[in-house]
């Protein structure tokens, strides 16, 4: 009995160790890539190194084509007192006016816009987005799409200003609210407030849904579209009158699915990571026929919503995981890829044609192309002319330049740790980048870089409504034969998949579940185990 006994029990632990032994290479494999697919991960868990940029600093393109220098910054902290402001609070993005003579910068933590004079770059003016009883009358109507389910309604409120968008030719500016200060987890509606540029006066809020990020305005001057990164939302707001009162909310559509939203009301959880699709990137087809919405987080892809009707369709996969921020420009889909670092582009028709095939579902589309630049790309323009992207990397504080014509990295320089937000001028003379700052360390601070071009930038057909290019068809410009397929990217890569499924926290912050710390645990488990079974051939 006890030779039985002692013999099942080395056949219980040997028929393990014997399954193992014979998968032993497939393990050694599988923590490979459990390893090296979390190295990229590893800039996201921990803050990296800070970097400050100096007025002076510049750099040519790799093939001659541009020259860019930075001319001078407005930020928060040190600094030459000719470069200091205190309204730099947290720099979230920025927008250029379309005539060219002044730009905006939302400062996220500040609660306010700030305006400033181009070329001088001196502050004209400090938009505040404290609320209170004398802003009650500039309320609109509200809907019934955004119901209050966790706190009274309280118009009076700090707003914290995310993106922007321009309408009516450049004469109102929209800045959403990331939320309601007392909404601490952003769980109930939010606003937009509506600036009037020739005074730089609030003249318009409306409610919006929980968490709103990006915002678009459509190429024929008639859609308002909102991104609501805290439910898997979009709103709609009709535009079409000239007067602000006229204005109304028309939609609000879902993406698959309305995001459950029970956090507490004394308790701050991580709303970063915890937002189902994360929408972000949000951009109108030139026709405005349909609204193409980035998925950062969830099962990833491109939201699509046909505006003839107001009807979500479904998503469109096939693109790296992770997408941040859309463009459209020289007939192509532009992307920025966040955690690994991309810039993708595919033909605007080929995506259309694809698009038309969703039935409320997902479609895979293939044929990407895709260029490497830094980590943490986030938003992304086009140079009038469409022969360049910049694209701000906050990983590692870099302004990359792609060449449109290759899809390669042509020129990069640093810029104030850490960059997220981008805009380039109507003539191409300038970029600007606003540097946000990760966990109290870097940002702050806004870049201002001058472009010299080796060949004057011819800009694309302009959309006569909002401060958008509209692109032209393709023309050709971008060979295959150029790049000599070294972009091409038929469906996600081996590393996209993997990290899609380790990035459940899509958004800027970096904090979230450890899921480096999992992935590599993970890694060295299978490698021990591995190792052990390669030694020790049989059991004894």
């Amino acid at each position: 009995m006890y030779l039985l006994s002692k013999l099942n029990v080395q056949t219980a632990l040997c028929t393990p160790f014997s399954a193992l032994r014979r998968s032993s290479i497939c393990g050694l494999i599988l923590a490979f890539f459990l390893l090296a697919g979390s190295l990229p991960l590893l800039a996201q868990q921990k803050v990296p190194p800070v970097h400050h940029s100096r007025i002076g600093d510049s750099v040519t393109a790799t093939n001659k084509e541009l020259t860019i220098r930075m001319i001078g910054k407005r930020q928060r902290y040190c600094g030459e007192a000719t470069t200091r402001d205190e309204f730099i609070n947290s720099p979230k993005s920025v927008h250029i006016h379309p005539n060219g003579k002044k730009f905006y910068v939302n400062s996220l933590e500040g609660g306010s816009t700030v305006v400033y004079e181009m070329g001088s770059f001196k502050r004209l003016k400090v938009v505040d987005h404290h609320l209170g009883a004398e802003h009650d009358h500039l309320w609109s109507q509200p809907s019934d799409f955004y119901p209050f389910t966790h706190y009274p309604k309280n118009n009076h409120f700090m707003g914290k200003p995310v993106e922007s968008a321009f309408s009516h030719n450049g004469r109102y500016l929209w800045v959403p609210y990331y939320r309601r200060t007392y909404d601490i987890n952003a769980q109930d509606p939010s606003a937009v407030a509506v600036i009037d540029t020739e005074t730089d006066e609030i003249v318009r809020l409306m409610e919006t849904g929980p968490l709103p990020k990006m915002i678009a305005a459509s190429p024929d001057g008639r859609t308002i579209a909102i991104s609501h990164w805290g439910n898997n939302t979009v709103g709609l707001i009709d535009i079409s009158s000239q007067k602000p009162e006229d204005w109304h909310h028309k939609a609000c559509l879902v993406v698959d699915y309305v995001l459950p939203l029970n956090y507490s009301t004394t308790v701050p959880v991580d709303r970063d990571n915890k937002s189902g699709y994360a929408l972000r990137g949000t951009v109108f087809t030139p026709d405005s026929r349909y609204l193409l919405v980035g998925c950062m987080g969830g099962g990833g892809g491109i939201a699509v919503i046909d505006l003839k009707d107001n009807r979500y369709m479904g998503r469109v996969l096939g693109m790296m995981a992770n997408v941040r921020h859309l463009i459209i420009s020289g007939g192509y889909l532009y992307l920025s890829i966040n955690a690994a670092g991309y810039v993708q582009r595919i033909p605007l028709d080929t995506f259309i044609a694809k698009a038309k095939e969703l039935t409320g579902t997902t479609v895979r589309l293939s044929g990407w192309e895709q260029c490497k630049v830094g980590q943490g790309a986030r938003t992304i323009e086009a140079s009038p002319s469409g022969r360049y992207i910049f694209a701000a990397c906050n990983i590692v504080s870099q302004l990359y330049v792609v060449s449109t014509a290759t899809m390669q990295p042509i020129a990069s320089i640093t810029v104030d740790s850490y960059p997220v937000g981008l805009d380039v001028s109507e003539d191409g003379r300038y970029v600007f980048v606003t540097s946000q700052g990760r966990s109290g360390k870097g940002g702050n601070a806004v870049n201002i870089f001058e472009v010299e071009y080796a060949t004057p930038e011819i800009p694309e057909k302009t959309a006569t409504d909002t401060a958008q290019i509209a692109p032209t068809a393709a023309d050709g410009a971008v060979q295959a034969a150029a790049n000599g397929g070294k972009a091409q990217q038929d469906g996600e890569s081996i590393l996209s998949r993997f990290l899609s499924c380790f990035t459940a926290s899509t958004e800027e912050s970096g904090n979230g579940f450890p899921y480096l710390p999992v992935a590599i645990g993970a890694g060295v488990v299978i490698l021990i185990a591995g190792v052990y079974v390669v030694k020790h051939r049989s059991c004894s």
